[in-house]
């Protein structure tokens, strides 16, 4: 009994120590969901608001952290955010993902997603190597222009050992070109692509780079085209790419540690390192890629696929497997947004101002380039519907 309590002890002091930074942390990721609504619907208009919660609550974290010198006693709650709400976040962040998508493109529309994935990978790397950028910076920009910008970062920062500041620098150069995007790119696609909703849709797309400024684009551009397709064509586009983050980040892994290895870390190379690379190898990837395998599997079971006569998992129908994954969705966006407003609070302007403009030169070269490879792809690849 005496051992018992001692242990309730225990755990009721660990709460009361991690609380207090991570109900702020927590406070600020409501006031953040609150501000992106209301900016991005109420003042500009939209729909769905093409501003970012987690980058609201980013740069909310480093005015409050920069500004108010922060009581020590906050510290362990922020750093459990940033440590292990930000991977669990990450994980239910794989239930978005399915494959069914790749098929909903079809074969034209996948190609040009991987063109464009591979070339923003592949510039974003030779313009930070150019300019001189941290590698695991440059790799964050690349993996927030090609995939799907915010969520891309933080699903990358902790699998390649990235610091908090280099996660906070990304956002904010992939949230700059993102917004600017949004407002210039349903312009440029219409006249570009004259008028026709399926190509500019692709465009949209493939090159902006958060799903909710896609969203927000794609509507501007159903505008333009007096057709819906302009939008669902982007959606769908921009949902492929998610789908990459499944296999983009495990990618972005391995290529760390093998960096790392050659490095000096203590990483064995020969057929006998499998032990070694799975203790190194950030389990939270696996977790992610196999929520994406069961939201995939529910699909088809909901397609009447995968032997559940019509029930996702045998549990669900067609509604109520839609509101379940929709409902950890929302959990995991929330818990990212949790995670990054620790992050901005933990970050010192000192750290930020250490890396300079370059960044942004990087960030602003590879979506330049990557909306010139989506335009090329598109005009040798993509089909054509006049609007």
């Amino acid at each position: 009994m005496a051992q018992a309590r001692g242990m309730m002890g225990k755990w009721a002091g660990s709460v009361a120590r991690v609380a207090p930074g991570l109900a702020l942390a927590a406070l600020l990721a409501w006031l953040s969901e609150w501000a992106s609504g209301f900016f991005g619907q109420t003042v500009l208009g939209f729909e769905r608001s093409p501003i970012s919660a987690v980058t609201v609550a980013i740069l909310l974290g480093l005015l409050i952290g920069n500004l108010l010198r922060l009581p020590a006693w906050l510290a362990p709650g922020l750093s459990l955010a940033v440590k292990k709400v930000l991977r669990l976040g990450i994980i239910l962040l794989g239930l978005r993902l399915s494959l069914f998508d790749l098929f909903r493109l079809g074969l034209t529309g996948v190609p040009i997603v991987i063109v464009c994935i591979l070339a923003a990978l592949f510039l974003a790397d030779r313009l930070s190597r150019r300019l001189g950028l941290p590698a695991r910076l440059g790799t964050l920009i690349g993996v927030g222009t090609s995939i799907c910008g915010v969520s891309a970062i933080v699903a990358t920062g902790p699998a390649i050992e990235a610091r908090d500041e280099e996660v906070a620098y990304a956002v904010a150069v992939i949230t700059v070109f993102g917004i600017a995007a949004t407002l210039v790119y349903p312009y440029i696609a219409y006249a570009i692509f004259a008028g026709d909703p399926v190509r500019a849709g692709l465009f949209l797309g493939t090159a902006i780079h958060d799903t909710s400024q896609v969203t927000g684009a794609g509507m501007a551009l159903a505008d333009l085209c007096y057709d819906t397709r302009a939008l669902d064509v982007a959606t769908v586009t921009k949902l492929v790419r998610n789908v990459f983050m499944a296999a983009v980040i495990p990618w972005m892994a391995i290529r760390h540690m093998r960096q790392s290895a050659r490095a000096g870390a203590q990483l064995a190379q020969d057929a006998g390192s499998r032990a070694g690379f799975w203790q190194l190898f950030p389990q939270f990837v696996l977790g992610f890629v196999l929520l994406a395998g069961v939201r995939t599997l529910g699909d088809a079971g909901v397609r009447g696929m995968a032997g559940f006569g019509g029930r996702a998992l045998g549990l669900w129908g067609a509604g109520g497997w839609q509101a379940a994954h929709a409902a950890v969705t929302t959990w995991a966006s929330y818990l990212l947004t949790v995670a990054l407003a620790a992050v901005g609070l933990s970050t010192r302007f000192a750290d930020l101002r250490g890396l300079g403009i370059k960044p942004f030169l990087v960030g602003l070269g590879a979506a330049f380039a990557v909306g010139l490879v989506s335009v090329g792809a598109i005009l040798l690849l993509g089909a054509a519907g006049a609007c």
